[in-house]
């Protein structure tokens, strides 16, 4: 275990995770994105889309979102390409997302690439309303690189998801990819093992609320003598964890606990809810 994970990275856990509250704009990208406008927003006519091309890109947009939010899919979608092809970069994210989950339009991941890659290679300067689509395409991009789309010309590529990855962890903070970045360190995938680093960039997106990372690196603090930490952190883990992740989160944070003593499980626990009161959780 390196001396930054247990020592000043992580040995300063409550000093750490008050952090999360100044991170919560950071964790809440994605809902930003899908909130950007809201659903009472004036829409356009519905025939703006073609009968009016002198309509701004930033005004379809906004019609397609208003129609998606009605069921309107395939208007969205012609909403959102017409407002893509005229730079709106939050139209092609869009797009790019519905492709990717085959809402309003068959499921279809190189082309749901396409329109992430394209997103990608804007470079968007932190602080621009832009931030959150080209964060999220950059880590879509990279995940995509990472098992590549069978029958199509990408193929996996480690060291380029990592490229991507290490760009939306460095220059947009995005836990997501901070959390990926950690577990390649850690694993030795696409890059050189190296535990500190996988440490130095699981805490950074553990104190934004990522339960992956939260749950790794407290395994990792477990695992290297820090038991009431680690038990903790795999705790307050679990509590945030999306469904998705509770499973492997719980056999990670029961395991731990099943080896530990009883006045450690106790002050863990105690120490669990002290961090996620501060988190307001």
């Amino acid at each position: 275990m390196s001396m930054y994970v247990a020592g000043r990275g992580i040995g300063a856990i409550g000093g750490a995770f008050d952090a999360l509250r100044n991170a919560v704009t950071t964790l809440c990208l994605a809902v930003l994105v899908a909130m950007t406008f809201s659903p009472g927003a004036h829409a356009l006519d519905e025939k703006a889309v073609t009968a009016a091309p002198e309509r701004s890109p930033f005004a379809v947009f906004r019609f397609g979102f208003t129609a998606y939010k009605k069921g309107h899919k395939e208007e969205a979608v012609e909403a959102y390409r017409y407002a893509a092809e005229n730079g709106q970069i939050g139209a092609s994210w869009k797009l790019a997302r519905m492709y990717a989950e085959g809402d309003g339009v068959q499921r279809n991941d190189f082309e749901a690439f396409k329109f992430f890659n394209e997103i990608a290679r804007q470079d968007v300067e932190v602080g621009s309303p832009d931030v959150p689509y080209v964060s999220d395409a950059l880590v879509a991009v990279a995940n995509y690189l990472k098992t590549g789309i069978e029958g199509t010309p990408v193929k996996p590529n480690l060291s380029a998801a990592q490229d991507y990855y290490m760009r939306a962890a460095a220059t947009y903070r995005n836990p997501v990819a901070q959390y990926e970045i950690g577990r390649m360190f850690l694993n030795g995938e696409g890059v050189r093992k190296n535990v500190r680093q996988a440490g130095r960039w699981l805490q950074l997106s553990a104190e934004k609320g990522h339960a992956g990372a939260q749950a790794t690196l407290g395994n990792m603090l477990f695992q290297s003598g820090k038991v009431v930490q680690g038990l903790a952190m795999l705790t307050v883990a679990l509590e945030n964890a999306q469904i998705s992740d509770v499973d492997w989160i719980r056999s990670m944070q029961e395991e731990a606990f099943a080896v530990a003593g009883e006045a450690d499980r106790r002050t863990a626990i105690a120490l669990a809810g002290d961090l996620l009161h501060k988190t307001g959780n």
